[in-house]
């Protein structure tokens, strides 16, 4: 691509964005917005929780978006609470959790980590990941 229309691309993305239906954006997984506070009582109470380390410019946070969606939408996961982290802007919070980069996932149970991933966005394997929340 030449510089120049790389250039104006990039200058209209943001306007085309903001233009577009909700219905051709990309699906973005709206798990709880994370508090220190809410995540700790939950853990010390034991639940099942899955922490995203997100990005909105990360495109393998926007392909682990379709399947995160999933499964906080299944009847499976009705008792998994899903903690999204803003790499961005909760920085605090990603050092909390020892992510060094976004597009992080982290399963915790019974007040344990049990596992993490980073930068997967094989369907496949994310589903194996996040089934592993599952009692």
């Amino acid at each position: 691509m030449k510089p120049l229309t790389r250039f104006l691309t990039l200058l209209t993305l943001p306007l085309t964005l903001m233009l577009s239906p909700p219905s051709l954006l990309p699906a973005h997984a709206a798990g709880k917005f994370f508090t220190q506070q809410e995540f700790d009582t939950l853990h010390a109470e034991g639940k099942t929780i899955i922490v995203h380390v997100h990005a909105d410019w990360c495109g393998i946070c926007k392909a682990q978006d379709v399947e995160v969606n999933a499964a906080m939408n299944a009847p499976a996961f009705k008792d998994v609470v899903f903690f999204e982290v803003n790499f961005d802007s909760q920085r605090k919070a990603v050092k909390f959790f020892n992510s060094k980069v976004q597009s992080v996932l982290i399963i915790f149970k019974q007040g344990k980590e049990i596992d993490r991933t980073v930068a997967i966005r094989d369907p496949g394997e994310l589903q194996t990941f996040l089934r592993q929340a599952l009692p």
